[in-house]
């Protein structure tokens, strides 16, 4: 067993580790407030778009010609992992680049062996993972989580939108944590270029008359890089949710687990010491004992 000495700095330590994490799932937590707010309020917004742009191209008889939705063989593929630029959340990061390998291996395994697939990260912590994999990515926007505001994420869509429309790549992947609450984040892998082409209720449709101005094909050719900016920037909120999510609940099974640990410590620390105390009374009575006799 231990001495007491030694307990006593094991205590005093997880005490010390306990008010750093409380703190952390305090600030986790008002920060959660202002992500999930920005969240919750974008959803409604992009969904909508998405399902009006989805009937605009059900009834557009040519829109397979828009350059964003050029159906192109995969032959050079880019995998968009968002993360988080800090760790202490959990299984937050290493999932979701997990979920990225497992893309990687299964539907892309060509173009991984080719050397055809690249990566571009979001989140430091990303990147340390496919490092792990010796895998390098070909781009880090790793400052795009210290101001997170569509002004910034439009760039980085319409960068990675210029080069599926140059040819640079075929196809492009999101993989990223969807947030569902503050204890369950989603990996979710979803193809962001080229579009996909919905499949709309024909009886709705026939049933719906609109006036186009100043055409069909410009609207849907305005709206398509608008809806997938505005799906990009969801998809960083999301994964900003969640990270504070994922860190609050990390936090709180810490302190909760250091609260269990000091628990277990102060009891040892209290057997301890009456062992202590009892062997010091027991050579107390032998020496009187002994001095009696």
């Amino acid at each position: 067993m231990a001495n007491l000495k030694e307990i006593r700095t094991r205590i005093t330590s997880v005490k010390t580790t306990r008010q750093v994490t409380s703190a952390m799932k305090m600030v986790s937590a008002a920060k959660l407030k202002k992500a999930q707010d920005a969240i919750l309020q974008i959803r409604p917004y992009a969904d909508k778009l998405s399902q009006l742009l989805s009937f605009l191209s059900s009834v557009l008889e040519n829109v397979d010609g828009s350059v964003y939705t050029v159906q192109r063989n995969p032959e050079k593929v880019l995998i968009v992992l968002v993360s988080s630029n800090r760790g202490l959340c959990g299984g937050f990061n290493s999932y979701i680049s997990k979920n990225a390998m497992s893309l990687a291996k299964n539907k892309y395994s060509k173009q991984l062996k080719s050397g055809n697939l690249d990566f571009m990260v979001i989140g430091k912590q990303a990147g340390k993972i496919l490092r792990s994999y010796s895998i390098q990515a070909v781009d880090e926007k790793n400052n795009l989580f210290d101001e997170l505001t569509f002004e910034n994420a439009l760039v980085v869509a319409q960068s990675i939108m210029t080069d599926f429309v140059d040819g640079k790549y075929d196809r492009v992947e999101l993989v990223y944590n969807k947030f569902i609450n503050a204890a369950i984040q989603e990996q979710v892998s979803e193809q962001f270029l080229p579009v996909l082409p919905a499949a709309v209720d024909l009886n709705k449709r026939n049933n719906v008359n609109y006036i186009f101005e100043p055409s069909l094909e410009y609207i849907v050719e305005q709206l398509i890089p608008r809806s997938l900016s505005i799906q990009f920037y969801k998809a960083l909120l999301n994964s900003h949710a969640a990270e504070h999510g994922a860190r609050m609940t990390a936090m709180h099974k810490a302190t909760d687990n250091a609260t269990d640990l000091i628990n277990e410590l102060t009891l040892t620390f209290n057997k301890a010491r009456q062992a202590a105390i009892t062997n010091a009374i027991l050579e107390v009575t032998n020496g009187a004992e002994a001095l009696n006799g």
